[in-house]
Formats: structure tokens, sequence, C-alpha cells
């Protein structure tokens, strides 16, 4: 059962990873595209105007939604650190964070949903692409989905941590300098024993 929990994790972020990427492509063509007409050929098409806000919008919250799977957002650790490393004090932050997490993510999905639901009843429409209006919200509820699925799944253990799609495993660089200074002190203890060994 766990493994095709995250076996339907995966494939869920995969999907919504396509759809980011192709959104960013579309995006930067249709900007690109705009710009060339605009400055060369002294012209323009308005809906290659109107697309473009729609697609960084539905890329962004997907971006962020998918950041939250490897715990890729910014976060200040300086309170954290404080903290014995695999302590108590340190799992009930992680803890703490994950479900202030989970809370946002429902909120969106949601409120998110409820918004679009609302937009959809109503006859309003965008005025260069004639595309109904809950169409510039629908990329609320996909995130607040991501959000809430990968939040359910680190509190309740079927993630762990260190289990990341997206990214590299995020370097310790205050457990690495204390590595190298103890390997460093003890290259210099061993060096002073031999020397004193040799006097000897």
């Amino acid at each position: 059962m766990k493994n095709t929990i995250i076996l339907f994790n995966k494939i869920v972020h995969r999907i919504m990873l396509w759809i980011a990427q192709v959104s960013l492509l579309a995006m930067v063509v249709l900007v690109t595209y705009t710009v060339t007409l605009r400055y060369v050929f002294n012209t323009g098409v308005g809906w290659a105007e109107e697309v473009p806000r729609l697609l960084v919008t539905l890329f962004a919250f997907l971006a962020m939604g998918m950041g939250v799977r490897d715990h890729l957002h910014i976060g200040v650790n300086l309170f954290y650190n404080m903290f014995p490393k695999n302590g108590k004090a340190r799992r009930f932050m992680v803890f703490f964070g994950d479900f202030v997490v989970l809370l946002c993510g429902i909120f969106m999905l949601y409120h998110g949903w409820r918004y679009c639901a609302t937009m959809f009843r109503m006859p309003g429409r965008l005025p260069m692409t004639g595309l109904s209006t809950w169409w510039q919200y629908l990329p609320i509820p996909m995130a607040g989905f991501l959000v809430t699925f990968d939040s359910i799944l680190f509190l309740t253990g079927v993630l762990r941590r260190d289990d990341y799609l997206y990214s590299e495993p995020e370097v310790d660089y205050e457990e690495e300098y204390k590595k190298e200074h103890q390997t460093a002190s003890q290259d210099g203890k061993d060096e002073v024993w031999l020397t004193t060994d040799r006097r000897g």
C-alpha cells in the first residue's frame, strides 16, 4: 500500500512537472514572438499578451506546490540549529512546519476550488482569448492539492524527508566543517605523536 501511494505521488508530480515545463516553454516562445512583432514589425497580437499572464500564473503556482515535495522553499534554521540533531525539539519543529504547510495547502485547495466553481457559474470571459474567467484561478487548487498531498505523506511517515524527487540532498556545511576540523585535529595529533616517537 505504501509503495502504491509513493508511486501515485511520483506520477502526479511528473504530470504537474510536465504541465509546468510546457507552460514555461510556451510562455517564453509567446513573449519572444510578441516582442519581435512589436519592435521589428511594429505590430502585435492581442491574445499573445494575455496568454503568457495565464501561463506564468500556472507555472508559478505549480512550482510552489512542487517545491514542498523536496523542501525547496526558503527556511531560517537559526533557531532550529540551536537544538541537538535528531532530538525531540527538532522533530517537533519539523512536524509543526509540515502541519502549518498542510493547513496552507488545505486553504488553497478548498477556497481555490470554491472560487473556481463560483467563477464557473458566472458569464464573465477574458477580453482577448474569450476564455472563461475561472481558468485564471485554476492553478490555486492545483497547487493546493500538491501541497496537501505531500504534507499528509510527510506527516504520516509515508515519505521520508530525505526522499527527494527534484533535487539532491542538501549539504549540511556545519557538519562538514566539524568533520574536516576533527580530521585536521586528528592528523595534527598523529603528526605530533610520530615526531615524538622518532625523537624517542
